[in-house]
């Protein structure tokens, strides 16, 4: 078992060299909220722990498919794009510019590297595939979102067409609002080789424009192969989505992606008008993500695991599959960390894709160390500023078997590649001992 150290535990910590170094990250945590916090939106109080394990539980007992370290729910069905999104290996997305005609108060695209320039300027994604396949990419999922990529037809056209060509065992997808599609442009997709859209359906919309998004709908299904739908879920909308969820099962989709609601950072106003508010704990791991999305809504996992049961419960046909913010953020691990030389001290987990060590602190590293000597086990580290002893997580079991009554730090780092090389770089400690500590299920 792992105890996670927040602010509102770090006083169950025993040792004081411990509990001052654990200290060093519950401050980097409270600076990021409070620079959360000054963006204007405000902060849940509650955890809602008690509640999502319930929701967990009843999902269990449904049979729901847990992917992902349980940070994706599946019943029924999911797209292989989402599945080999747990690692990003042969996946690749592209885009013609970031235009969009909608303007809705939640889009993270303003959060995008050059987001202004483009605006007004295009990328070439078809001849970025060219270039792919020249340099002997090998690509298995390839994806056009924006923006709105329908807003530039010849050019996603030539997209799909260019997947076709250098690409041809590739799975393809399109997301879009569905606002510009037409018999002629979706046999057109077709005929380009697209192989799964993904929709876009705005619960703040009039009644008017979902239904207008519902028979674009149904129109794709005459023609695309995989027909989707991929939204975020809002706290509160729960009654309204299952209606939905009725009307798509009826229509025949493969499935949709009930996507954990996020803050983009901006349009404070907007969220608080609604009554939103940010997780109290918005990652599992505070980390500089590649992810634009922003951070979790709270209330909004809630609602994506009641829709899941209410599918199972009722029989419905389509997919569901709750994608949550942490569920985005493991593709960017495991491109930094797997299959990467470590040192001895380390471990790279399967479960999130970082990698872990254990440390012993202060009084408790001469014991662990005259532990060590008895066992024949050579392969640790000592840090003198900050005072500690760093060593491989598979001895945590060992020191059990000794009797060592010690607390034991969990770290999680991750591989940073920059300037002057890569970098080991320490994100958050955690708690445990070797009484409690399972190897197989706490790394």
């Amino acid at each position: 078992m792992i105890t996670t150290l927040t602010s509102d535990n770090l006083d169950i910590i025993r040792n004081p060299a411990f509990a001052a170094y654990a200290e060093t990250y519950r401050r980097i945590h409270d600076d990021f909220m409070a620079q959360l916090a000054a963006t204007g939106i405000e902060i849940a109080a509650d955890d809602q722990r008690a509640e999502t394990e319930a929701a967990l539980a009843r999902l269990r007992a449904l049979e729901a498919t847990f992917r992902n370290g349980g940070r994706s729910v599946v019943a029924n069905a999911i797209s292989p794009a989402c599945v080999a999104c747990q690692t990003g290996e042969g996946s690749a997305t592209f885009f013609v510019s970031l235009q969009c005609h909608r303007d809705c108060y939640y889009c993270f695209n303003p959060n995008q590297v050059e987001y202004d320039f483009y605006q007004s300027h295009q990328r070439n994604p078809a001849e970025e595939l060219a270039e792919g396949a020249a340099a002997g990419y090998q690509a298995a999922y390839l994806a056009l979102t924006g923006g709105e990529p329908l807003v530039h037809r010849g050019e996603t056209l030539a997209f799909f067409e260019a997947a076709q060509r250098h690409f041809p065992a590739a799975h393809t997808r399109l997301y879009t609002t569905g606002d510009h599609t037409n018999e002629a442009l979706l046999a057109d997709l077709r005929d380009a080789g697209l192989q799964e859209i993904r929709f876009s359906i705005r619960m703040h919309d009039l009644a008017r424009g979902q239904r207008h998004t519902l028979s674009r709908i149904a129109l794709a299904r005459q023609y695309i192969p995989t027909v989707m739908v991929e939204m975020p879920v809002l706290p509160g909308s729960a009654e309204v989505m299952k209606e939905l969820l009725l009307e798509l099962d009826e229509l025949g989709i493969h499935s949709i992606n009930l996507l954990e609601f996020c803050y983009p950072l901006n349009n404070a106003e907007a969220f608080n008008e609604r009554g939103f508010q940010i997780k109290k704990r918005p990652y599992q791991t505070l980390y500089n993500y590649w992810y634009a999305g922003g951070v979790p809504i709270a209330g909004s996992e809630l609602v994506c695991l009641e829709l899941l049961a209410f599918g199972l419960e009722r029989g419905l046909s389509i997919g569901l599959h709750y994608c949550s913010l942490e569920n985005k953020l493991t593709g960017q691990n495991y491109q930094q960390n797997a299959g990467q030389s470590l040192p001895p001290t380390h471990h790279f987990s399967n479960q999130d894709y970082l990698l872990k060590s254990a440390k012993v602190f202060g009084d408790d590293i001469p014991r662990v160390v005259n532990a060590f000597r008895s066992l024949c086990y050579h392969d640790y580290t000592r840090s003198q500023k900050p005072r500690y002893l760093e060593f491989h997580v598979n001895q945590i079991p060992r020191l059990a078997e000794l009797g060592l009554d010690v607390e034991v730090g969990l770290s999680t780092s991750t591989l940073e590649e920059r300037e002057d090389g890569t970098v080991l770089r320490e994100l958050k400690i955690d708690l445990t001992t070797p009484q409690q500590f399972d190897l197989h299920r706490d790394v």
